[in-house]
């Protein structure tokens, strides 16, 4: 096996084994073109290095401080705590928005599904939204409907959570004036849009509280973990207080309350350091990846891809391309075509409401999200692409839709 092979091969092990967003489908072969894997600046072993030899490995000490300041830095979100995973800063979002259980929290329904389920765990009820046809986002004119709707039968939702799907991020001015006239606040899931923005504004900003994901497949990693900021210092503050454990100043162990273990270990946050100075350049990779595959596809019949928000600079962490009807092919047959080429691809996420564990829940509308789930393959775009290999991609792509 040659080093460049055995390198894919870990980045493989990195990107798909360990990342719970996608199931695999089968073991790559060599030289398989992977949908997201890591993509390294070579300044994180010097970085991991430093951290050992002055003895931080644990959620403490100055590496986890410095990364939650870069994170700050490159956001222009003010306050931010380092977490071991996105999903714990949402969680602890709920807890600071003060979710208790029984109250409503209300989401769009194409998404992953830890954007709900701190908030179920939690005892939670769960309410779907659909989303914008040509964008995958929540739509804010359903949502003044049903704020209206709710407040008329006097069950407003706790907190709204808006996902930045794939790196696009929601539209959270217009978001927020439908909550703020009924005093809902919103926690931004931006796990996917580290480095997006929409006007001169960070993917989030003008949310309550915003969770960030630097999981290995993300367009900036850490080999895991999260954040959680907001323009509050003292929500970030008291989130600070729970991740670790809610101890109490002092000489002893003293709680007045029960936290969580959530706090980013110095290990991690040593190789996001390394990483969050690259990420004008991933994000510009990214879209020029994006930009490429329009370029080359748009013209097959019934091809389209997901649309970027007007006034939004997304950071198209995946592309999304669409197979409508007019292709006269299934999206499965081109991903099992793709896969067979050594391509891997993901589907769109199942929406919520499609899936078991939330049969019950209601949602408002659906169809929407229904449809871009049935016809959307995600392309891979990792910011290392070779443009050989995007080539080989798009002629993968071309050989396999019908004539």
């Amino acid at each position: 096996m040659t080093l460049h092979t055995e390198l894919r091969a870990k980045h493989w092990v990195a990107a798909s084994f360990s990342q719970c967003e996608y199931p695999v489908d089968s073991v790559p072969a060599p030289e398989r073109i992977l949908l997201s894997p890591p993509h390294l600046t070579g300044q994180e072993t010097p970085r991991f290095a430093d951290g050992l030899a002055a003895g931080w490995l644990a959620p403490a000490g100055p590496i986890p401080r410095a990364f939650e300041a870069a994170i700050a830095a490159a956001t222009g979100l003010p306050h931010v705590l380092a977490t071991s995973s996105g999903t714990a800063a949402l969680h602890l979002g709920y807890r600071l928005l003060g979710l208790e259980p029984g109250d409503e929290v209300w989401t769009s329904t194409l998404t992953f599904i830890a954007t709900v389920a701190p908030a179920m765990q939690m005892g939670a009820r769960i309410r779907l939204l659909d989303v914008d046809p040509r964008t995958g986002l929540l739509d804010p004119a359903l949502l003044r409907e049903e704020l209206a709707a709710a407040a008329r039968r006097g069950q407003l939702p706790r907190v709204v959570v808006p996902v930045d799907l794939y790196g696009a991020p929601a539209d959270i001015p217009a978001l927020r004036e439908a909550c703020d006239a009924w005093g809902v606040p919103l926690l931004s899931d931006s796990a996917e849009a580290m480095g997006a923005t929409r006007g001169n504004r960070h993917a989030g900003a003008g949310a309550r509280a915003v969770a960030l994901s630097f999981n290995g497949n993300k367009i900036i990693t850490a080999g895991g973990g999260g954040a959680l900021a907001s323009e509050d210092g003292r929500l970030i503050e008291h989130a600070r207080h729970l991740s670790s454990h809610a101890r109490e100043d002092g000489p002893h162990y003293q709680h007045e309350m029960t936290g969580h273990a959530y706090a980013m270990p110095s290990v991690l946050a040593s190789v996001g350091l390394a990483q969050i100075a690259a990420l004008d350049n991933r994000v510009a990779a990214r879209r020029a990846i994006h930009a490429r595959y329009r370029a080359a596809l748009s013209d097959l019949p019934g091809a389209s891809f997901l649309e970027e928000p007007e006034g939004t600079c997304g950071n198209r962490w995946l592309t999304v391309l669409r197979i409508g009807p007019r292709a006269g092919l299934h999206r499965d047959t081109l991903r099992r075509a793709l896969d067979a080429a050594g391509i891997e691809t993901r589907t769109v996420f199942k929406p919520l409401h499609l899936n078991p564990v939330l049969r019950d829940a209601p949602c408002a509308g659906g169809a929407h999200a229904a449809t871009i789930f049935q016809e959307g393959l995600c392309l891979p775009s990792g910011s290392a692409l070779s443009r050989a290999e995007q080539g080989r991609v798009i002629t993968a792509i071309r050989a396999a839709w019908p004539a």
